[in-house]
Protein backbone atom coordinates (compact mmCIF):
# COMPACT_ATOMS: atom_id res chain seq x y z
CA UNK A 1 0.00 0.00 0.00
CA UNK A 2 2.41 2.24 0.83
CA UNK A 3 3.95 2.02 -2.26
CA UNK A 4 1.00 2.83 -4.15
CA UNK A 5 0.62 5.84 -2.59
CA UNK A 6 4.28 7.18 -2.79
CA UNK A 7 4.39 6.34 -6.58
CA UNK A 8 0.58 8.03 -7.15
CA UNK A 9 2.24 11.06 -5.01
CA UNK A 10 5.06 11.03 -7.05
CA UNK A 11 3.06 10.54 -10.33
CA UNK A 12 0.96 13.56 -9.73
CA UNK A 13 3.75 15.89 -7.98
CA UNK A 14 5.35 15.29 -11.71
CA UNK A 15 2.65 16.13 -13.61
CA UNK A 16 2.33 19.61 -11.62
CA UNK A 17 6.73 19.73 -12.26
CA UNK A 18 6.36 19.17 -15.71
CA UNK A 19 3.30 20.76 -17.02
CA UNK A 20 5.09 23.68 -17.76
CA UNK A 21 7.56 22.45 -19.78
CA UNK A 22 6.05 22.58 -23.27
CA UNK A 23 4.54 26.10 -22.22
CA UNK A 24 7.81 27.82 -21.40
CA UNK A 25 9.78 27.92 -25.05
CA UNK A 26 6.78 29.47 -26.89
CA UNK A 27 5.30 31.90 -24.42
CA UNK A 28 8.73 33.59 -24.64
CA UNK A 29 10.54 32.78 -28.07
CA UNK A 30 7.57 32.90 -30.38
CA UNK A 31 4.39 34.79 -28.33
CA UNK A 32 3.23 38.12 -28.89
CA UNK A 33 6.15 40.73 -27.67
CA UNK A 34 4.82 42.74 -24.49
CA UNK A 35 6.01 43.66 -20.99
CA UNK A 36 6.17 40.11 -20.19
CA UNK A 37 7.92 38.45 -22.79
CA UNK A 38 10.18 41.26 -23.27
CA UNK A 39 10.82 42.87 -19.58
CA UNK A 40 12.68 46.01 -19.11
CA UNK A 41 13.07 45.43 -22.81
CA UNK A 42 15.75 42.03 -22.41
CA UNK A 43 15.94 39.44 -24.86
CA UNK A 44 13.55 36.87 -24.49
CA UNK A 45 15.91 34.09 -24.72
CA UNK A 46 17.72 35.28 -21.27
CA UNK A 47 14.20 35.60 -19.84
CA UNK A 48 13.07 32.51 -20.82
CA UNK A 49 16.30 31.57 -19.25
CA UNK A 50 16.02 32.96 -15.81
CA UNK A 51 12.10 31.13 -15.98
CA UNK A 52 13.86 28.39 -16.10
CA UNK A 53 16.57 29.33 -13.43
CA UNK A 54 14.38 30.50 -10.57
CA UNK A 55 12.34 27.10 -9.55
CA UNK A 56 15.15 25.10 -9.66
CA UNK A 57 17.04 27.58 -7.87
CA UNK A 58 14.15 26.76 -5.02
CA UNK A 59 13.94 23.38 -5.37
CA UNK A 60 17.83 23.40 -5.06
CA UNK A 61 17.29 25.28 -1.18
CA UNK A 62 14.61 22.99 -0.69
CA UNK A 63 16.24 19.91 -1.55
CA UNK A 64 19.33 20.97 1.03
CA UNK A 65 17.16 20.58 3.76
CA UNK A 66 13.78 18.51 3.55
CA UNK A 67 14.98 15.22 3.17
CA UNK A 68 16.88 15.56 5.90
CA UNK A 69 13.92 17.13 7.89
CA UNK A 70 11.83 14.40 7.35
CA UNK A 71 14.76 12.30 9.33
CA UNK A 72 13.85 14.52 12.13
CA UNK A 73 10.35 15.66 12.01
CA UNK A 74 8.81 12.35 9.88
CA UNK A 75 8.17 11.68 6.55
CA UNK A 76 4.06 12.45 6.49
CA UNK A 77 4.58 15.56 8.40
CA UNK A 78 7.04 17.03 5.36
CA UNK A 79 5.47 15.44 2.44
CA UNK A 80 2.20 17.69 3.14
CA UNK A 81 3.33 20.54 4.33
CA UNK A 82 5.53 20.79 0.83
CA UNK A 83 2.70 19.65 -1.14
CA UNK A 84 0.20 22.51 0.33
CA UNK A 85 2.77 24.95 -0.17
CA UNK A 86 3.37 24.16 -3.47
CA UNK A 87 -0.55 24.57 -4.35
CA UNK A 88 -0.72 27.82 -3.10
CA UNK A 89 2.79 28.43 -5.38
CA UNK A 90 0.86 27.25 -8.68
CA UNK A 91 -2.00 29.34 -7.82
CA UNK A 92 0.23 32.65 -7.58
CA UNK A 93 1.95 31.34 -10.89
CA UNK A 94 -1.42 31.60 -12.20
CA UNK A 95 -2.10 34.68 -10.83
CA UNK A 96 0.58 36.53 -12.04
CA UNK A 97 0.54 35.21 -15.90
CA UNK A 98 -2.78 36.42 -15.77
CA UNK A 99 -1.43 39.69 -14.85
CA UNK A 100 1.22 39.58 -16.74
CA UNK A 101 3.83 40.62 -14.33
CA UNK A 102 7.24 38.86 -14.86
CA UNK A 103 8.61 39.66 -11.75
CA UNK A 104 5.53 38.01 -9.76
CA UNK A 105 5.56 35.14 -12.13
CA UNK A 106 9.64 34.43 -10.89
CA UNK A 107 9.15 34.84 -7.60
CA UNK A 108 6.09 33.01 -7.77
CA UNK A 109 8.65 29.55 -9.58
CA UNK A 110 11.27 30.32 -7.14
CA UNK A 111 8.89 30.24 -3.94
CA UNK A 112 7.48 27.01 -6.02
CA UNK A 113 10.11 25.36 -6.12
CA UNK A 114 11.41 25.86 -2.48
CA UNK A 115 8.37 23.44 -1.32
CA UNK A 116 8.16 21.31 -4.28
CA UNK A 117 11.79 19.58 -3.41
CA UNK A 118 9.91 16.07 -2.16
CA UNK A 119 11.08 13.95 -3.97
CA UNK A 120 14.11 13.54 -1.68
CA UNK A 121 11.00 12.37 0.87
CA UNK A 122 9.65 10.36 -1.45
CA UNK A 123 12.75 7.76 -1.99
CA UNK A 124 13.40 8.14 1.47
CA UNK A 125 9.83 6.55 2.53
CA UNK A 126 11.01 3.58 0.15
CA UNK A 127 14.73 3.34 1.46
CA UNK A 128 12.38 3.02 4.99
CA UNK A 129 10.16 0.24 3.48
CA UNK A 130 12.11 -2.00 1.30
CA UNK A 131 14.13 -4.79 1.91
CA UNK A 132 17.88 -4.92 0.10
CA UNK A 133 16.56 -7.39 -2.14
CA UNK A 134 14.10 -5.45 -3.44
CA UNK A 135 15.14 -1.59 -3.43
CA UNK A 136 16.18 -1.55 -7.14
CA UNK A 137 12.75 -2.97 -8.32
CA UNK A 138 10.93 -0.26 -6.13
CA UNK A 139 13.12 2.49 -6.75
CA UNK A 140 12.53 1.64 -10.67
CA UNK A 141 8.37 1.33 -9.82
CA UNK A 142 9.17 4.94 -8.41
CA UNK A 143 11.25 6.26 -11.24
CA UNK A 144 8.54 5.10 -13.72
CA UNK A 145 5.76 6.85 -11.87
CA UNK A 146 7.77 9.84 -12.00
CA UNK A 147 8.71 9.33 -15.62
CA UNK A 148 4.56 9.14 -15.84
CA UNK A 149 4.63 11.68 -14.72
CA UNK A 150 6.34 13.60 -17.09
CA UNK A 151 4.37 11.83 -20.15
CA UNK A 152 1.50 13.63 -18.37
CA UNK A 153 1.89 16.74 -17.33
CA UNK A 154 3.95 18.10 -20.64
CA UNK A 155 0.61 16.89 -22.45
CA UNK A 156 -2.13 18.80 -20.19
CA UNK A 157 -0.20 21.54 -20.73
CA UNK A 158 0.37 21.39 -24.63
CA UNK A 159 -3.47 20.96 -25.05
CA UNK A 160 -4.45 23.05 -22.43
CA UNK A 161 -2.61 26.41 -22.86
CA UNK A 162 -4.64 27.27 -25.93
CA UNK A 163 -7.36 28.04 -22.80
CA UNK A 164 -4.96 30.48 -21.49
CA UNK A 165 -1.46 30.80 -20.39
CA UNK A 166 -2.88 30.37 -16.71
CA UNK A 167 -4.90 27.45 -16.75
CA UNK A 168 -2.06 24.83 -16.72
CA UNK A 169 -0.96 26.49 -13.72
CA UNK A 170 -4.17 26.33 -12.15
CA UNK A 171 -4.77 22.70 -12.95
CA UNK A 172 -1.31 22.05 -11.06
CA UNK A 173 -2.49 23.59 -8.24
CA UNK A 174 -5.31 21.37 -7.98
CA UNK A 175 -2.86 18.20 -8.28
CA UNK A 176 -1.00 19.09 -5.41
CA UNK A 177 -4.46 19.56 -3.75
CA UNK A 178 -5.09 16.25 -4.45
CA UNK A 179 -1.81 15.01 -3.45
CA UNK A 180 -2.15 15.97 -0.62
CA UNK A 181 -5.40 14.62 0.06
CA UNK A 182 -3.55 11.81 -0.66
CA UNK A 183 -1.08 11.99 2.20
CA UNK A 184 -3.03 12.95 4.90
CA UNK A 185 -6.05 10.40 4.62
CA UNK A 186 -4.20 7.53 3.66
CA UNK A 187 0.04 7.71 3.80
CA UNK A 188 1.56 6.24 7.03
CA UNK A 189 4.62 7.33 8.94
CA UNK A 190 7.38 5.14 7.79
CA UNK A 191 10.52 6.78 10.30
CA UNK A 192 9.93 7.72 13.94
CA UNK A 193 10.88 11.40 14.23
CA UNK A 194 13.50 12.48 16.65
CA UNK A 195 12.62 14.65 19.73
CA UNK A 196 12.66 17.97 18.34
CA UNK A 197 14.14 20.91 20.56
CA UNK A 198 14.34 24.16 19.65
CA UNK A 199 12.65 26.02 16.52
CA UNK A 200 12.58 25.08 13.09
CA UNK A 201 15.15 27.24 11.89
CA UNK A 202 17.64 25.95 13.92
CA UNK A 203 16.65 22.03 12.89
CA UNK A 204 17.11 23.69 9.36
CA UNK A 205 20.38 24.86 10.06
CA UNK A 206 22.19 21.58 11.02
CA UNK A 207 20.15 19.40 9.03
CA UNK A 208 20.68 20.05 5.56
CA UNK A 209 22.68 18.33 2.31
CA UNK A 210 25.33 20.55 2.09
CA UNK A 211 26.01 19.37 5.97
CA UNK A 212 26.40 16.08 4.72
CA UNK A 213 28.40 16.60 1.84
CA UNK A 214 30.71 18.74 4.08
CA UNK A 215 31.25 15.90 6.66
CA UNK A 216 32.04 12.85 4.27
CA UNK A 217 34.47 12.88 2.08
CA UNK A 218 32.68 9.68 0.34
CA UNK A 219 29.51 11.09 -0.47
CA UNK A 220 31.01 14.94 -1.33
CA UNK A 221 32.68 12.24 -4.21
CA UNK A 222 28.90 11.33 -5.39
CA UNK A 223 27.80 14.66 -5.57
CA UNK A 224 30.13 15.92 -7.94
CA UNK A 225 29.74 13.19 -9.94
CA UNK A 226 25.85 13.58 -10.01
CA UNK A 227 26.15 17.32 -10.46
CA UNK A 228 28.44 16.62 -13.63
CA UNK A 229 26.00 14.39 -15.06
CA UNK A 230 22.96 15.74 -14.07
CA UNK A 231 24.53 19.06 -15.73
CA UNK A 232 23.94 17.56 -18.70
CA UNK A 233 21.05 16.02 -18.17
CA UNK A 234 19.57 19.53 -17.25
CA UNK A 235 20.99 21.05 -20.51
CA UNK A 236 18.91 17.95 -22.30
CA UNK A 237 15.32 18.51 -20.05
CA UNK A 238 15.90 22.79 -20.22
CA UNK A 239 16.66 23.65 -23.94
CA UNK A 240 15.46 20.29 -26.01
CA UNK A 241 12.08 22.35 -26.14
CA UNK A 242 13.90 25.33 -27.82
CA UNK A 243 15.64 23.17 -30.03
CA UNK A 244 12.13 21.70 -31.11
CA UNK A 245 10.82 25.37 -31.60
CA UNK A 246 13.97 26.91 -33.47
CA UNK A 247 14.85 23.82 -35.48
CA UNK A 248 11.93 21.93 -36.31
CA UNK A 249 9.14 24.41 -36.13
CA UNK A 250 7.18 22.40 -33.05
CA UNK A 251 4.13 23.79 -31.10
CA UNK A 252 3.49 23.49 -27.46
CA UNK A 253 1.75 20.80 -28.97
CA UNK A 254 3.95 19.27 -31.15
CA UNK A 255 6.34 19.76 -27.92
CA UNK A 256 4.10 18.19 -25.49
CA UNK A 257 3.57 15.14 -27.87
CA UNK A 258 7.41 14.43 -28.24
CA UNK A 259 7.64 14.57 -24.35
CA UNK A 260 5.10 12.09 -24.34
CA UNK A 261 6.79 10.06 -26.52
CA UNK A 262 9.90 10.24 -24.64
CA UNK A 263 8.77 9.79 -21.28
CA UNK A 264 6.38 6.49 -22.44
CA UNK A 265 9.68 4.95 -23.12
CA UNK A 266 11.03 5.84 -20.07
CA UNK A 267 8.36 4.65 -17.92
CA UNK A 268 8.25 1.03 -20.15
CA UNK A 269 12.34 1.31 -19.03
CA UNK A 270 11.96 2.18 -15.84
CA UNK A 271 8.86 -0.97 -15.53
CA UNK A 272 11.48 -3.32 -16.39
CA UNK A 273 14.98 -1.75 -15.14
CA UNK A 274 14.06 -4.03 -11.87
CA UNK A 275 14.55 -7.16 -13.73
CA UNK A 276 17.65 -6.16 -15.27
CA UNK A 277 19.69 -6.63 -12.15
CA UNK A 278 22.57 -4.75 -13.75
CA UNK A 279 25.88 -6.33 -12.34
CA UNK A 280 27.45 -4.30 -11.31
CA UNK A 281 24.97 -1.60 -11.17
CA UNK A 282 27.64 1.20 -11.05
CA UNK A 283 28.66 -0.19 -14.59
CA UNK A 284 25.31 0.37 -15.57
CA UNK A 285 24.95 3.52 -15.15
CA UNK A 286 28.43 4.49 -16.78
CA UNK A 287 27.06 3.10 -19.83
CA UNK A 288 23.44 4.83 -20.11
CA UNK A 289 25.50 8.45 -19.00
CA UNK A 290 27.77 7.32 -21.73
CA UNK A 291 24.36 6.66 -24.62
CA UNK A 292 23.16 9.73 -23.18
CA UNK A 293 25.99 12.42 -23.45
CA UNK A 294 26.55 10.66 -27.48
CA UNK A 295 22.98 11.37 -27.85
CA UNK A 296 23.06 15.10 -26.45
CA UNK A 297 25.96 15.33 -29.15
CA UNK A 298 24.13 13.71 -32.52
CA UNK A 299 20.95 16.25 -31.46
CA UNK A 300 23.20 18.94 -31.94
CA UNK A 301 24.17 18.21 -35.15
CA UNK A 302 21.12 16.21 -36.53
CA UNK A 303 18.51 17.95 -38.62
CA UNK A 304 14.99 18.58 -37.78
CA UNK A 305 13.03 14.79 -38.07
CA UNK A 306 16.61 12.62 -37.18
CA UNK A 307 16.95 15.08 -33.82
CA UNK A 308 13.14 14.28 -32.95
CA UNK A 309 13.95 10.29 -33.10
CA UNK A 310 17.30 11.39 -30.61
CA UNK A 311 15.09 12.95 -28.02
CA UNK A 312 12.59 10.10 -27.88
CA UNK A 313 15.42 7.60 -27.74
CA UNK A 314 16.74 9.78 -24.83
CA UNK A 315 14.11 8.09 -22.27
CA UNK A 316 15.61 4.95 -22.33
CA UNK A 317 19.15 5.91 -20.49
CA UNK A 318 17.60 8.53 -18.58
CA UNK A 319 15.32 6.29 -17.01
CA UNK A 320 17.50 3.28 -16.42
CA UNK A 321 20.34 5.52 -14.62
CA UNK A 322 18.25 7.44 -12.40
CA UNK A 323 16.96 3.87 -11.27
CA UNK A 324 20.47 2.35 -10.71
CA UNK A 325 22.01 4.93 -9.03
CA UNK A 326 19.33 6.10 -6.28
CA UNK A 327 19.35 2.21 -4.99
CA UNK A 328 22.99 1.93 -5.00
CA UNK A 329 23.53 5.50 -2.81
CA UNK A 330 20.39 3.80 -0.41
CA UNK A 331 22.52 0.96 0.27
CA UNK A 332 25.88 2.42 0.50
CA UNK A 333 25.07 5.40 2.70
CA UNK A 334 21.89 3.87 4.80
CA UNK A 335 23.92 4.82 8.26
CA UNK A 336 24.05 8.51 7.63
CA UNK A 337 19.71 8.31 7.09
CA UNK A 338 17.98 8.00 3.97
CA UNK A 339 16.08 11.26 3.50
CA UNK A 340 19.49 12.91 3.45
CA UNK A 341 21.16 11.24 1.14
CA UNK A 342 18.28 11.41 -1.32
CA UNK A 343 18.65 15.10 -0.60
CA UNK A 344 22.43 14.88 -1.65
CA UNK A 345 21.21 13.20 -4.47
CA UNK A 346 18.27 15.58 -5.22
CA UNK A 347 20.66 18.60 -4.62
CA UNK A 348 22.93 17.88 -7.14
CA UNK A 349 20.41 17.68 -9.39
CA UNK A 350 19.07 21.13 -8.66
CA UNK A 351 22.15 22.81 -8.27
CA UNK A 352 23.00 21.43 -11.55
CA UNK A 353 19.82 22.63 -13.00
CA UNK A 354 19.96 26.55 -12.31
CA UNK A 355 24.29 26.54 -13.72
CA UNK A 356 22.99 25.16 -16.99
CA UNK A 357 19.30 27.01 -17.24
CA UNK A 358 21.45 30.36 -16.68
CA UNK A 359 24.70 29.20 -18.50
CA UNK A 360 21.93 28.02 -21.11
CA UNK A 361 20.70 31.62 -21.48
CA UNK A 362 23.03 32.59 -22.57
CA UNK A 363 24.87 30.33 -24.35
CA UNK A 364 21.09 29.99 -26.74
CA UNK A 365 21.84 33.62 -27.54
CA UNK A 366 24.46 32.01 -29.99
CA UNK A 367 23.27 28.98 -30.49
CA UNK A 368 20.85 26.95 -28.62
CA UNK A 369 23.04 23.60 -30.06
CA UNK A 370 26.13 24.96 -27.94
CA UNK A 371 24.10 24.09 -24.69
CA UNK A 372 23.38 20.18 -25.99
CA UNK A 373 26.71 20.29 -26.70
CA UNK A 374 28.18 21.55 -23.20
CA UNK A 375 25.77 18.84 -22.03
CA UNK A 376 26.53 15.76 -23.91
CA UNK A 377 30.38 16.47 -22.49
CA UNK A 378 29.27 16.71 -19.00
CA UNK A 379 27.20 13.59 -19.03
CA UNK A 380 30.42 12.10 -20.45
CA UNK A 381 33.27 13.53 -18.35
CA UNK A 382 30.56 12.00 -15.13
CA UNK A 383 30.58 8.87 -17.12
CA UNK A 384 34.18 8.46 -16.85
CA UNK A 385 34.12 8.92 -13.21
CA UNK A 386 30.96 6.91 -12.35
CA UNK A 387 32.52 3.17 -12.27
CA UNK A 388 35.10 4.60 -9.94
CA UNK A 389 32.62 5.20 -6.63
CA UNK A 390 32.64 1.90 -6.07
CA UNK A 391 35.92 1.95 -4.75
CA UNK A 392 35.11 4.23 -2.35
CA UNK A 393 34.37 2.93 1.43
CA UNK A 394 30.83 3.12 2.97
CA UNK A 395 31.11 6.13 5.70
CA UNK A 396 30.24 5.29 9.28
CA UNK A 397 27.68 6.63 10.81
Amino acid sequence: MTLFLVCAVALLSTVGIALPYPILAPLFVAGAPDGFTQFMGLPPKLLLGVALAVNPLGILVGTSFIGALSDRYGRRRVMLATLLFTCAGYGVTALALEARLYPLFVLARFLTGLTESNAAVARAILADQSAPTDRVRHFALLNAAFSLGWLVGPMVGGFTLGFGAAVPFWLTAGAMLACALLVWYFMPETARPHAVAGTLWPAVATHHSFRLVALHPTLRQVFVVQAVFTLGLNAFYDFYPLWLVEFSGRSSLGIATLTALMCTLMTLASMGAGRLRLQPPLRGAQLHAVFLGVGMLALALLPGMAGEAVIVLMGLPIALYNAVLPAWCSERFASLGQGGVMGVLSTAFCAASVVVSLLGGVLSLLDTRWVLVLGGLSCLVAASQVKRLGTLAAPAA
